[in-house]
């Protein structure tokens, strides 16, 4: 399984010209593609403050983008929600940090740009 990023999900979808090569290979190449449950929140909120414009109503955006082939939405568990607090990392966006957490708990590589969560080194990042 590899972990998106959020932003990683909605170019994958949509705007892939905006991905690097390695990012899209690596999301087109993978088995399953894991969405964690925190990024559909973002999606929303990304719509709501009129910093992403989608072609649809954002429920059904995000509806659609999760029943694509090898899409896996990935719960907020227990789990993943503590492992978030625990992080040794002095960043405090809690998406990311649940984004990050998420990747942790499933021992998976995350697709990101995100240069801070790229450059926290106990998480394997890809872009």
């Amino acid at each position: 399984m590899i972990v998106a990023d959020t932003h990683a999900w909605v170019w994958w979808i949509g705007w892939r010209h905006r991905m690097s090569p390695t990012a899209l290979r690596t999301l087109d190449d993978a088995e399953e593609v894991g969405i964690s449950m925190i990024s559909c929140w973002e999606v929303g909120l990304l719509v709501a403050k009129g910093r992403l414009d989608l072609d649809r109503d954002v429920l059904l955006w995000v509806t659609q983008a999760l029943e694509l082939p090898k899409v896996r939405l990935l719960d907020l568990s227990p789990a993943v929600a503590i492992a978030s607090t625990r992080l040794e990392w002095p960043h405090d966006d809690p998406a990311d940090r649940i984004i990050v957490a998420t990747a942790m708990t499933h021992r998976a590589p995350l697709v990101t740009k995100d240069r801070r969560i790229r450059s926290f080194r106990s998480v394997k990042s890809i872009w």
